[in-house]
């Protein structure tokens, strides 16, 4: 079900001017240069900052999240409960959205750990309303299928948070729709399911959507190869994918308002948090596998992780169009701020061709 890109338009990579620093320059200077890497990946990086022309947030946490009842939820994955000492951040949004008394729905692909999940919540909340459902973002029947089962409900949606989330292996893998399996999880499956998804967003209370981006972004997309199926790095192919999600971000916003969709947009991103990303991708004896078993005192907890998302759904002071992540020591952790948007997700020609290629690749329309 392949579609290809139109080799006109996307022959030479486009995208934003490089940061003003380097990822090496960065490592040279700054003085935690061993944190540092453990957001480095080989396609390169731009700092998720703390921002300062931005009006700062009190300090926020879980406890200060407003009531959400009545609100309807969808956060993708979301079946990551706790193990050992770590945790997906899709099951800390979940949760904590469903103590506020919001109906959350998780969607994933293993309905026994969706369920499991569910079950510890319900546990945990006595009382919540959360449910599990069958979503496989890399395969698009999977993503048409479930968007269908969420419309015939007759319900509208008021807040869908695009968290799941994979790191590429140290081999190129594809989707069953024959699609790299990062880009295909990462960005593609979530831009057809918001498509899927707009009408009844559109019917829902003040909604809004988030897109999780990273710490981690390349400086640029390589449309000439935006699935790396000549030049395949793992690391890259996460990179890209977070870049593409902020850029999603941004350009919704700016297409919302222009169509008047009634739709917000925000983006988020968790610092540096311990969930099994790493395991589940190029695993612990990758370079990024050594610092979190090595350097554990860099990741904090993904319940803490979770909080600029959980800022980002259900704050009524978080800015339509805006980037939220960790306020503490240079983005890594800390409680949710203002971030600085990379240049590199700011450029609106690579922003407008983002989109009409997913659209291209995801057969769908969301314009």
């Amino acid at each position: 079900m392949r579609a290809e890109l139109d080799n006109q338009n996307n022959r030479q990579p486009l995208g934003a001017e490089r940061p003003a620093f380097s990822r090496r320059a960065f490592l040279r200077v700054s003085a935690a240069g061993a944190s540092g890497a453990l957001i480095v990946g080989t396609a390169g990086f731009a700092i998720g900052w703390p921002s300062a022309g931005a009006a700062e947030i009190p300090d926020w946490t879980a406890a200060d999240i407003p009531a959400q009842n009545g609100r309807r939820v969808l956060v993708t994955g979301g079946n990551g409960y706790p193990q050992d000492d770590r945790s997906g951040l899709g099951y800390q949004e979940a949760l904590a959205l469903a103590r506020a008394g919001a109906h959350v729905t998780i969607a994933s692909r293993d309905q026994a750990r969706g369920e499991e999940a569910v079950r510890r919540i319900l546990a945990d909340a006595p009382g919540s309303e959360v449910r599990f459902e069958t979503l496989d973002l890399a395969n698009l029947t999977s993503v048409r299928a479930f968007a269908a089962r969420m419309r015939a409900t007759g319900q509208g949606l008021d807040a869908l948070i695009n968290n799941a989330g994979v790191m590429g292996r140290f081999n190129r893998e594809v989707s069953v729709d024959g699609f790299e399996r990062v880009f295909a999880t990462n960005t593609l499956g979530h831009f057809v399911l918001t498509a899927q998804l707009l009408p009844l967003l559109r019917r829902g209370r003040e909604p809004r959507i988030i897109w999780v981006s990273s710490m981690r972004i390349s400086d640029t997309l390589p449309f000439h190869d935006l699935q790396l199926e000549h030049s395949y790095d793992y690391a890259a192919a996460y990179d890209n994918t977070k870049l593409a999600n902020l850029m999603l971000a941004l350009e919704f916003e700016r297409r919302s308002k222009t169509a008047g969709w009634g739709v917000s947009s925000v983006a988020a991103h968790p610092g540096v948090a311990r969930t099994n990303l790493i395991p589940n991708g190029p695993g612990l004896n990758s370079a990024e596998g050594w610092r979190l078993r090595m350097l554990p005192f860099m990741f904090q907890p993904a319940a803490e992780g979770a909080l600029p998302t959980l800022y980002a759904a259900s704050s009524p002071q978080a800015v339509a169009g805006g980037y939220y992540g960790p306020n503490g020591f240079q983005g890594m952790r800390g409680l949710p701020g203002p971030v600085s948007i990379p240049v590199s997700a700011q450029n609106l020609q690579s922003a407008a061709i983002l989109w009409a290629s997913l659209e291209r690749l995801g057969q769908v329309s969301l314009s």
